[in-house]
């Protein structure tokens, strides 16, 4: 493993994304700058949009310490760290560790969480950590939406845990981390973007997001279904709940983008007209992203968008080491086909669908 001491290179994101473009083939010649670490697989929602609640994707764990560093340890040079993937991350008891872990090296960290367990104890131990950025994946902005969408009935606590730690944010002078709401783009829901807006800055909360849907190409679950996905497709009334959701964060003074966005920068996706909406994705040149069984996925979004894990594993953190993961025939592979007119399936599918 290389060593800590190694000092790490200042990246200038832009330089950094226009080389990558211009050197992508199946070898890139940079490692990653990028982590998502998936903290647990566990969850105590039931959201209609998710895979995991009707598969099980892979056996139930969180993510070991000892794996935790293993990776970590491995890119000294490590710029932003994602620690979230089909779980909910606050559920696991080392994470505040986990976070100062990655701080004390330097690393941008945040993580989406469903605000179930953002109590004031768990807040103070995240502001304690260092938490870059928080998100608060709501997807509703009403009791009854909120059921229909998360499976269970939690709006009103997650509302007091989010107003809570807001308020003692601001109480006690703390900047970060950043809190962001989150709502998934759905055709029963875009109607209540403009409420969704409001009830976001009524909890103290300065920025909101309409996050896109992905979902299978077939045998599609629950709500994640073609029929409510927005993107390409829609209508005079949703552009309107948009741009009223637009003037209504301007008049409260908050952030507002439907844009898309990914986690990381420089990776939103805008589609070509080429019709090879996939080509211009660089997360297999940029990011690595683990289970927490310890299984190389190519991003997040790769389980939301093909059934079956082992159609895109491209490594095992447990028995290799991260370059013979990043520089291995799979990983060549893949990159390879996402450079060409037959791209992997779960990219096909991400890249065809990038919605709002």
């Amino acid at each position: 493993m290389d060593s800590l001491t190694e000092p790490k290179p200042a990246v200038d994101p832009r330089r950094y994304f226009e080389q990558v473009d211009a050197e992508r083939s199946g070898t890139p010649k940079a490692r990653p700058v990028c982590l998502y670490l998936e903290t647990t697989n566990r969850c105590n929602l039931l959201c209609t949009t998710c895979p995991r609640t009707y598969a099980e994707l892979e056996p139930p764990a969180d993510l070991s310490w000892e794996l935790f560093t293993r990776i970590v340890d491995q890119i000294p040079e490590l710029q932003r760290a994602v620690l979230h993937g089909v779980g909910e991350p606050m559920l696991v008891q080392d994470l505040p560790r986990m976070v100062r872990y990655l701080k004390d090296r330097g690393t941008y960290v945040l993580f989406n969480t469903n605000g179930t367990a953002l109590n004031e104890r768990n807040g103070r131990a995240l502001i304690d950590a260092g938490l870059d950025e928080l998100r608060v994946s709501l997807d509703a902005a009403d009791r009854a939406t909120y059921k229909a969408v998360r499976g269970k009935n939690y709006f009103d606590r997650i509302l007091r845990n989010v107003r809570g730690f807001r308020a003692l944010q601001e109480r006690e002078g703390h900047a970060l981390p950043r809190v962001s709401a989150w709502l998934t783009g759905l055709k029963e829901t875009i109607a209540d973007l403009p409420a969704f807006v409001r009830v976001a800055a009524a909890a103290g909360v300065k920025e909101a997001y309409l996050q896109r849907l992905v979902f299978f190409d077939q045998d599609a679950v629950g709500m994640a279904r073609p029929d409510q996905a927005l993107y390409e497709q829609l209508s005079r009334e949703e552009t309107a709940a948009i741009e009223e959701a637009q003037a209504v964060a301007a008049e409260l003074g908050i952030a507002f983008s439907a844009s898309g966005a990914a986690s990381e920068p420089g990776l939103s996706l805008k589609r070509p007209d080429s019709g090879s909406p996939w080509s211009m994705c660089r997360r297999p040149w940029t990011l690595m992203y683990f289970t927490a069984n310890g299984r190389a996925l190519p991003c997040c979004i790769a389980p939301f968008s093909q059934r079956g894990y082992e159609n895109y594993t491209l490594g095992d953190a447990t028995r290799q080491t991260l370059d013979e993961i990043w520089s291995g025939p799979a990983y060549h592979s893949f990159r390879e086909a996402l450079l060409s007119d037959h791209p992997p399936q779960a990219c096909a599918s991400c890249g065809q669908r990038w919605s709002l």
